[in-house]
């Protein structure tokens, strides 16, 4: 019986010397944080992904660019094949990845930007101020040139738009 009693009592004393804790870390120091959305928004709008430029047309050999109203379907078909092929490995659609996302890009940039940037990415990551901040962003990962033509660019283009 002795030890019946003793084990009673340990479990006793064991039950009182945790009880109360829970009041304890309620009016101690709390670990709890909550976000304040003014700076993740001050943040978000100083990266370079979201930075609006309808003015800056890059380096390569797309100087002018005029795009329909109409979106031609065939070349966004054509478009979607090659970017499936070519840039899926670093992109995706709608959300960042190893690269930026495509969709709404030409809210954000200019057509000749894009296809320049799609054509000659070395130059424009040492020349374009914008590039440059990418390259930052996007924690130095380069974007690769993937030798695609100036129709296979604008076939991507195209299929941006629809996005």
């Amino acid at each position: 019986m002795s030890k019946f009693n003793s084990l009673i009592l340990v479990l006793v004393f064991i039950l009182i010397s945790c009880g109360g804790q829970e009041k304890k870390q309620e009016e101690g120091f709390s670990y709890k944080r909550t976000a304040t959305p003014t700076t993740e928004s001050k943040t978000e709008t100083k990266l370079a992904s979201n930075i609006i430029n309808l003015t800056d047309k890059g380096v390569g050999p797309i100087k002018s660019l005029t795009l329909s109203d109409k979106i031609d379907s065939k070349m966004v078909a054509h478009g979607k094949e090659v970017y499936d092929k070519m840039c899926v490995a670093c992109h995706r659609s709608d959300k960042k990845f190893i690269g930026s996302a495509p969709k709404n890009i030409l809210k954000r940039r200019t057509p000749e930007w894009v296809m320049n940037m799609i054509l000659n990415p070395e130059e424009m990551l040492k020349v374009n101020p914008l590039a440059k901040d990418l390259l930052k962003e996007f924690d130095g990962t380069p974007m690769i040139n993937q030798g695609l033509t100036e129709d296979d660019a604008r076939a991507v283009l195209e299929y941006f738009r629809t996005l």
